[in-house]
């Protein structure tokens, strides 16, 4: 378990950015945890960066899932609105996990069968105005 501390929007970015640029090949799930506004959505806009997209990345929040397709393929999921893992698998979940892909879950809380224990999980924590502690357990360590 790695902890690593951000002083804003930027720095969640690009920690999400470098976390994204050193997972390797493969199916990914990662299971994002934190309160509204913690900055999940800010920590995939950076993962798809890091994994060479230039997309625009927004919450799913009404669409559940968004796709950013690219040499290595972000799924970006907002589970904000599901009660539960059979909400998942009824939207082809596990199609999107043997694609290959990065699967990005936000609220991972809402669909906690839903992994099989190999994802990672990371959680943003507020501790500031802007600034956030941010542990990724069962991921890379990133360079400094």
């Amino acid at each position: 378990m790695y902890t690593y501390t951000t002083n804003n929007e930027s720095e969640t970015e690009t920690l999400g950015e470098r976390f994204a640029a050193a997972l390797q090949g493969g199916s990914v799930i990662v299971a994002m945890y934190g309160d509204l506004g913690a900055g999940k959505t800010a920590f995939v806009r950076g993962m798809a960066r890091g994994l060479g997209l230039s997309c625009r990345v927004s919450s799913p929040t009404f669409t559940i899932v968004n796709e950013y397709l690219g040499k290595r393929d972000l799924i970006h999921f907002d589970m904000y609105r599901l009660s539960s893992a059979d909400e998942l698998f009824d939207i082809g979940w596990e199609d999107y996990v043997n694609r290959g892909a990065i699967c990005a879950v936000e609220w991972s809380e809402n669909v906690d069968g839903a992994f099989w224990g190999d994802e990672i999980k990371v959680n943003i924590e507020k501790t500031g105005e802007t600034s956030r502690r941010i542990t990724i357990e069962g991921g890379p360590e990133l360079p400094c």
